[in-house]
C-alpha cells in the first residue's frame, strides 16, 4: 500500500511539473504495458489450459460418436433382414439379434416393435417387462418413436428410464417393408438399447484417471438447448470448454473444466513483471512514448479507412441508396445508388424536390408528399413506400426511411435511405394469388382424400379390405372383448396356374376365389386379401362347429374347376383357424398362420384348428431352440472322431469329425436330435464352423500320430455362405489334410452357380471333396463327372445287408467299380463286423469306417485309441 501511495504521489508531481512531464508519461506508458502484458499472459495461459482440456474432450467426443455409431451400425443388418422377413417371430428375431451380440458393443438389448408395440426382444431375460410397451401410449418415448416413423430416419433418444429397469440410450430405426403394389408400408420400429454405464465407461467418461470434470447436455439429441444428463452444475457454471457430439438425428453438447477449476494466475506472472520493470529502466522512455503515440495515430487512421470501406461495401451489396434533403432549400444530395433506383443518369448535379416528386407514380404522389411533409413538420421519423415510373416506362416499388436532424449551423435536414422492393411486392402478389387458388382446390382435395383413404384400405384387384384394414379391424375387435375367430386361407396350386397361363389367368382365379369366400362368409364376417394368394375371414361369435362348416364349404366350392379362355383351371385352398381365447389380435393371426402351416404339411386342401397340441409342439421346438442357442453360447457343441482304415493294411488313413451336443441333462446327442431345429434357426453353418475349428486344432495336436487327414461334414446352407471362402483362407489349411463331406443332394441344383463356385474355390484351397451317403438315390454319374470328388462314401444302408444278400453285394461292387473307373476313392461306412470288412476288401473297397474297428469318440479318447493300435488285434 505504501508503494502504491508513493507511485501516485510521483504521478501527481509529474503532472504538475513541466520538467518531469516526459518521465510521468513514460511511467504511465510502462504501467499500461505491464497491465496489457499481464492480461495477454493470462489470456495465453488460459488458452493453453483450455486447449489441453479441449484435446481431452475431443478424445471423449470421438469415442462417444464411434461407440454410438458402431452400436447402431450393428443393428442396420437386423433391419435389412426384417425387410425381407417382415413376419418373423421371436425365435427368428432372437437368432438374428443374437449374432449382433457376438460383436464387441455396448448394446444392452434389441427390441422389435411392429406397429409401435414391442413384441420381439433379445435377450429376453431381464427385459420381459418391456414386452407389450406401446410407444404411442408411453409419454416418455412416444415423441422420439413417432419422429422416427414420420421422418423415416433413425432417431437417437435418451437417456431414458427403461420399462424393464435401468437406464439406456435408445436408437429407434423405422422399418418399411415392400408391398405387393410396389410401394412400402410402415412395419414398425427396431429399438437398439445402449447401456448407459457401459457406454460411459467405454468412452472414458467414468475413467478414474481422467483429470477433467465433464457434463453432457442435450437429452434426446436436442443439442445445447436440451436437458443436461451427465455431470454437475459446477461444470456448466465454470466457463467450460464445449464441443458438439454428433449423434444420429441430432447432437449433444459436451462441456468440461479441469478438476478443481481453472488456474487463478499464470505460473510465470512474477517473472513477467520483473522483466517489464527491467525493460522500463533500460528503454529510453521519451522516445518510446513518441513512437507509441505516432503508431496509435496511424492505427486509428487505418481503422477509420477500414470502417469507411466496409460501410461502402455493405451499402453496395445491399443496394440501399443514401440521400440528404435540405428542408430550407429543397436541395437533395443523392448517391449513385439512388440515381440507379430512380432511373436518373449518373452525375453529380444537384437534385431538387421536383426530381423526387416527378419520378413518383401519379397515383402515389399525394400519399408520398403527405408522409414526407408530416415527418418534416413533426421532426420525427419518415417512412413510406411508393411506385416510381422510369423514363422507359418501367414501374419499380421503393421503400424509404429517414430521420430529422439539424447540422452545426442549425439548418433543418432529413437524412435517409431508399431501396428497391419490387421483388418483394411481386412475391406478395403471387402469394396472394396462390392462396386464392389453393382455397379453390380445397373441395377437390377433400374428395381426393376420401378416394385415397378407400384405396389405402382396399385391394385394387378384388376390392376386398387389405392387410392394413385387417390390422385396424383386429385392433378394434380386441378392444370389444367379443370372441373373434380368424380363418387364414392360402390357395393351393395357384402358382402353377400363374406360371403356365400368365398373370391375367392368376388375377381371374383370385377374383373367383374372393367371390367364393365372400359368398360363403356370413353377412357380418370380415373378408380381406392380405397377400398374393392369401385371404383372411374374421368371424365374430361363431363356435368351432360353425367355423369348421364354413371352412368345409369354402374348400368344397374352391375344388370345382374354373374355365378361363377354354382352359379348365383347378386349384384348392388350405385353411388355418384360430380363435382369440385369451390371446390378442396380433397373436391370433400368428396362431392361424401356424394352423395353416400344419394344414399344408398334412396334405393341403384341408383345414386345421390351432389347438393345445400345436401349441405344445411350438413350445417344445422353442425350448430346443433356446437350448441350442444357449449351447452355442456355452460351447456345448463338440467334435467327436471316428477313424477310417485302409481296407488292405488296416492302418488309419483318416478320421471323420462328427458334431455332437454335450447336453447338460440329456448327455451326448447326435445330430438327429437337434439338426432340424438348428436348420430352422439358421445355425447349422455355425455348428459346422465350430466342428471344423475343433477338428483343425486337434489335428494339429495329433501330428505325431501320423494321421493323414481329417474329414468334416459341410451343410448345404454353409455352401451358400458368401463369406465361406474368405474364412477358409484365414485358416491356412495344408493341402490334402482336410476333406469336406457333402451330401449328394447338394449337387442336383444345376442352376446354383454360387454353390458350384464355392466348391471350386474349396478345391483350389487344397481341400478334398467327398460325397457322403452315396447310393441313397440322388446322385448320378453325370453328377460325379461334374463334381469330380476325391472320394465317395457308400451309405451304410447299402453296406449292412452285403453279408447275407448277393444282390446287395453286386450293387456295392458296381458302385466301387464306378468309383475306380472315375479315379475316385471309395469309402464304406457302417462296417459293423469283420465279415463286412473281409467282403469289402475282396470287392476292392479302399477305406473302411464303422463300429467293427472304432466308434465315434472324443479327442482325448481318440488319441489314446490311435496310440494303442489295438484294432489290429481285432483284424
Amino acid at each position: 500500500m505504501a508503494r502504491t501511495d508513493f507511485s501516485i504521489g510521483r504521478v501527481r508531481q509529474a503532472v504538475f511539473s513541466l520538467a518531469n512531464l516526459p518521465a510521468a508519461i513514460a511511467f504511465v506508458v510502462l504501467l499500461v504495458c505491464a497491465v496489457v502484458a499481464d492480461q495477454q499472459n493470462r489470456k495465453v495461459s488460459d488458452q493453453l489450459a483450455r486447449a489441453d482440456v479441449l484435446a481431452k474432450v475431443n478424445i471423449i467426443r470421438a469415442k462417444l460418436e464411434g461407440n454410438i455409431n458402431g452400436n447402431l451400425q450393428l443393428t442396420q443388418g437386423l433391419v435389412s433382414a426384417i425387410v425381407t422377413e417382415p413376419y418373423l417371430g421371436q425365435q427368428r428375431f432372437a437368432s438374428l439379434a443374437g449374432n449382433l451380440f457376438e460383436q464387441k458393443s455396448q448394446l444392452r438389448n434389441i427390441a422389435g416393435a411392429p406397429d409401435l408395440i414391442i413384441s420381439l426382444m433379445y435377450p429376453m431375460k431381464g427385459n420381459e417387462k418391456a414386452i407389450g410397451l406401446d410407444y404411442r401410449k408411453n409419454e416418455a418415448q412416444r415423441t422420439a418413436a413417432l419422429r422416427a416413423r414420420d421422418r423415416r430416419e433413425l432417431v437417437f433418444a435418451g437417456p431414458v428410464d427403461l420399462a424393464q429397469g435401468g437406464r439406456g440410450f435408445i436408437g429407434r430405426i423405422p422399418v418399411f417393408v415392400p408391398t405387393a403394389g410396389g410401394g412400402d408400408r410402415f412395419w414398425g420400429i427396431i429399438s437398439a438399447v445402449v447401456d448407459v454405464d457401459r457406454l460411459y465407461a467405454a468412452s472414458g467418461l467414468t475413467d478414474p484417471a481422467i483429470d477433467i470434470d465433464v457434463a453432457l447436455t442435450g437429452k434426446d439429441a436436442l443439442g445445447g438447448s436440451g436437458e443436461r444428463f451427465f455431470g454437475g452444475d459446477n461444470v456448466v457454471a465454470g466457463n467450460p470448454v464445449t464441443a458438439e457430439v454428433e449423434v444420429p438425428s441430432g447432437s449433444w453438447r459436451i462441456s468440461a473444466i479441469p478438476k478443481g477449476g481453472w488456474p487463478a494466475a499464470p505460473k510465470n506472472e512474477r517473472t513477467l513483471l520483473a522483466l517489464m520493470a527491467l525493460a522500463g529502466v533500460l528503454v529510453v522512455l521519451p522516445i518510446l512514448v513518441a513512437g507509441r503515440l505516432f503508431g496509435e495515430r496511424q492505427k486509428n487512421y487505418a481503422e477509420l479507412r477500414r470502417l469507411s470501406g466496409r460501410l461502402e461495401l455493405a451499402l453496395e451489396a445491399s443496394g440501399i441508396g443514401v440521400w440528404e434533403h435540405d428542408l430550407a432549400t429543397n436541395e437533395l444530395v443523392w448517391d449513385e445508388r439512388v440515381n440507379e433506383i430512380y432511373g436518373k443518369a449518373a452525375g453529380s448535379e444537384p437534385r431538387g424536390y421536383d426530381d423526387w416528386a416527378g419520378t413518383i407514380h401519379p397515383d402515389d404522389i399525394e400519399r408520398a408528399r403527405r408522409d414526407f411533409d408530416l415527418a418534416a413538420a413533426t421532426r420525427g421519423l419518415y417512412s413510406s413506400q411508393y411506385r416510381l415510373i422510369h423514363h422507359d416506362g418501367d414501374v419499380r416499388h421503393v421503400r424509404t426511411r429517414a430521420t430529422f436532424f439539424q447540422d452545426t449551423g442549425g439548418t433543418p435536414k432529413m437524412i435517409g435511405a431508399e431501396w428497391d422492393v419490387t421483388s418483394d411486392v411481386l412475391l406478395n402478389e403471387n402469394l396472394e394469388r396462390e392462396r386464392q387458388l389453393s382455397e379453390s382446390k380445397n373441395a377437390e382435395l377433400e374428395i381426393a382424400k376420401a378416394r385415397i383413404e378407400h384405396v389405402a384400405l382396399h385391394d385394387s384387384l378384388t376390392g376386398l379390405p387389405n392387410r392394413r384394414y385387417l390390422d385396424e379391424m383386429l385392433a378394434e375387435s380386441g378392444e370389444s372383448g367379443r370372441r373373434t375367430a380368424l380363418l387364414h386361407l392360402d390357395l393351393d396350386r395357384f402358382k402353377q396356374i400363374n406360371d403356365t397361363l400368365g398373370h391375367a389367368a392368376g388375377d381371374a382365379m383370385l377374383m373367383h376365389a374372393s367371390k367364393v369366400i365372400k359368398a360363403n362368409a356370413g353377412i357380418a364376417d370380415f373378408v380381406a386379401r392380405i397377400g398374393g394368394d392369401e385371404f383372411v375371414v374374421v368371424a365374430h361369435g361363431d363356435g368351432d362347429d360353425k367355423l369348421a362348416e364354413l371352412a368345409s364349404r369354402i374348400i368344397e366350392e374352391m375344388r370345382q374347376p374354373v374355365t378361363y379362355q377354354g382352359h379348365q383351371c383347378r386349384f384348392g385352398v388350405s385353411i388355418g383357424i384360430a380363435a382369440n381365447d385369451g390371446v390378442d389380435a396380433r397373436q391370433l393371426l400368428v396362431n392361424a398362420d401356424l394352423a395353416l402351416y400344419r394344414a399344408k404339411s398334412h396334405g393341403r386342401n384341408r383345414y386345421e384348428f390351432f389347438n393345445e397340441e400345436l401349441q405344445s409342439e411350438i413350445v417344445r421346438t422353442k425350448q430346443i431352440a433356446d437350448e441350442i442357442l444357449g449351447g452355442l453360447e456355452r460351447n456345448e457343441f463338440v467334435a467327436y472322431y471316428q477313424p477310417q482304415f485302409d481296407a488292405r493294411t488296416l492302418e488309419i488313413v483318416g478320421v471323420e469329425a462328427l458334431s455332437r451336443w454335450k447336453h447338460p441333462r440329456r448327455g451326448i446327442l447326435a445330430p438327429a436330435a437337434y439338426l432340424k431345429v438348428a436348420e430352422e434357426l439358421n445355425v447349422v453353418a455355425l455348428i459346422d464352423r465350430t466342428t471344423l475349428k475343433q477338428a483343425l486344432e486337434n489335428f494339429e495336436r495329433w501330428s505325431h500320430l501320423n494321421i493323414p487327414r481329417v474329414s468334416v461334414n459341410v451343410s448345404a446352407r454353409r455352401l451358400e455362405d458368401r463369406d465361406l471362402i474368405k474364412g477358409l483362407r484365414k485358416l491356412a489349411i495344408k493341402q490334402g489334410t482336410v476333406s469336406f463331406e457333402l451330401v449328394e443332394s447338394i449337387f442336383l441344383d444345376e442352376n446354383d452357380d454360387f454353390v458350384s463356385w464355392n466348391i471350386e474355390q474349396i478345391k483350389e484351397l487344397g481341400i478334398d471333396i467327398e460325397i457322403d451317403d452315396f447310393g441313397t438315390g440322388y446322385a448320378s454319374i453325370v453328377s460325379l463327372l461334374k463334381l469330380q470328388p476325391r472320394r465317395l462314401k457308400i451309405d451304410r444302408q447299402l453296406i449292412t445287408p452285403i453279408t447275407g444278400s448277393k444282390a446287395q453285394r453286386r450293387l456295392v461292387s458296381s458302385i466301387i467299380e464306378i468309383g475306380k473307373s472315375l479315379g475316385i476313392e471309395v469309402v464304406a461306412e457302417g462296417v459293423e463286423t469283420m465279415e463286412h470288412a473281409r467282403i469289402l476288401k475282396e470287392l476292392g473297397c479302399d477305406i473302411l469306417q464303422g463300429y467293427a474297428f472304432g466308434r465315434p469318440m472324443d479327442a482325448k479318447t481318440f488319441k489314446a485309441f490311435a496310440q494303442s493300435r489295438k484294432w489290429l488285434a481285432v483284424g
